[in-house]
């Protein structure tokens, strides 16, 4: 009996060491594959805090199905137009849920972001239920800053960003199930892989979405870059940002104070978030 305990003990031991390993692995892998040059793209986790840090640097990338420079240039070619569902000035303010909730939830994204993409497969629905229950609305705030990394650059978020404005054009619930399907484990690309540049990728990732599949006003938006410039809009928003303390995504704010979340687990982004609401 005291051998075949030992042996279960010493193989559970193995079974640990063999995770971490790989646990490690993958993170020194997406280290290397994120340094750029002097600066690096790192998954923060300073005090406690998760994210996916900024980088200013800019120029070309094999891997772009349409270059970073060629979206914008074509994009500011086109009429301004703001997707339904919106308010302010441009549009740019995305604020979802109950109006009259007294407690608001600042969420940023970029929708190359693989962190991003960890949160809302850990804990997007249970912000979508609390948004529901009108614990809080949001106000989702969406960058594109990825696209503008030397080593990674392309279209993708902005372009991305563009298709949830038309998203957005046909209800708020089509654009959080569009967003969901997006930063989805069966859909969302490598940080590396500027997938989200091509219309027809985010089309076929539509087809989840029963508001979206076969519609075909938002079918032609996606195709025309309806939003296009729309998109521009809502990316430069992301410098205010800094002003906040938001130097990455994924980042919240309860009523404007910025939290740090410790895990991506439902337990522990409820506890954080409901610690900071008033009552």
């Amino acid at each position: 009996m005291s051998n075949r305990n030992s042996h279960a003990n010493k193989q559970a031991a193995r079974e640990r060491l063999r995770a971490e390993r790989e646990r490690q692995a993958k993170k020194e892998k997406m280290a290397r594959q994120l340094k750029v040059g002097g600066s690096v793209l790192v998954v923060l986790a300073i005090a406690g805090g998760i994210g996916f840090a900024v980088s200013n640097s800019s120029g070309g990338s094999k891997n772009s199905k349409v270059s970073n420079k060629a979206w914008k240039d074509d994009a500011e070619k086109k009429s301004y137009a703001k997707p339904a569902n919106t308010t302010g000035d441009k549009g740019t303010t995305v604020l979802l849920g109950d109006k009259k909730a007294k407690n608001t939830l600042t969420v940023y994204e970029d929708m190359r972001c693989p962190i991003c993409a960890q949160f809302e497969q850990s804990s997007g629905d249970t912000l979508a239920e609390h948004l529901k229950d009108g614990k809080y609305k949001v106000d989702f705030k969406i960058a594109a800053f990825l696209d503008e990394n030397k080593q990674i650059s392309g279209s993708g978020s902005k372009n991305a960003l563009s298709a949830l404005g038309a998203a957005l054009n046909v209800s708020p619930d089509a654009f959080l199930e569009y967003k969901k399907a997006l930063f989805s484990a069966e859909n969302h690309p490598e940080e590396t892989d500027d997938a989200y540049s091509d219309d027809a990728k985010l089309l076929k990732i539509s087809d989840e979405v029963k508001a979206l599949k076969d519609n075909k006003e938002f079918e032609k938006a996606v195709k025309d870059g309806t939003y296009d410039k729309w998109a521009l809009a809502m990316a430069d928003e992301f410098e205010n940002a800094e002003k906040k303390g938001v130097t990455g995504t994924p980042a919240f704010l309860v009523n404007g104070e910025k939290v740090t979340l410790n895990s991506f687990s439902p337990e522990a982004f409820t506890a954080v978030v409901d610690a900071k609401l008033k009552k």
